[in-house]
């Protein structure tokens, strides 16, 4: 029996190219970058407010929003800035992004939308608004206001 052997320089390259190519797919599915809409770790005393550029250093009113769509997260001081900044950035993502903020007793992070609002506290830029996970931690006889309410109220406070 005859043995075929296609030992013809074209084969070799095909066959390379092949290989290369293979090589370079698994390379780059390997390396695809996953986005996330999970909490990002905070540098705190170095990271800035995207808004107003001070330092991030308050542990019960720092807020983050994430871009859904690049999964990249923007630092805040306070809520307020927060809200300020998705209104003249004229962000377009604002409705869909996942908006992280500290309890203000805890520190604990919550989602900023579904967080329930007291509004006497002494905040980083002054707007005075405290996140708590439930209204069980906020005093009897302060007003209790949602995420939404807090917006309008940022808005026409608007510094």
């Amino acid at each position: 029996m005859k043995k075929f052997k296609d030992s013809s320089p074209q084969a070799a390259t095909i066959s390379k190219s092949i290989f290369v190519v293979f090589l370079f797919s698994l390379f780059f599915i390997g390396c695809e970058k996953k986005i996330t809409t999970e909490l990002h770790k905070v540098h705190w005393d170095r990271d800035m407010c995207e808004r107003c550029k001070m330092v991030v250093s308050d542990r019960k009113n720092t807020a983050q929003a994430i871009n859904p769509k690049t999964g990249r997260s923007y630092m805040f001081d306070d809520i307020g800035c927060t809200i300020l900044w998705f209104k003249e950035e004229k962000i377009e993502w604002e409705n869909n992004a996942t908006i992280w903020i500290n309890d203000i007793k805890s520190g604990d992070w919550i989602d900023a939308k579904k967080a329930f609002y007291d509004t006497e506290n002494i905040t980083p830029m002054a707007y005075g608004f405290g996140a708590h996970k439930t209204k069980d931690t906020i005093a009897k006889d302060q007003e209790i206001i949602d995420y939404e309410e807090v917006k309008k109220r940022v808005i026409k406070i608007g510094k």
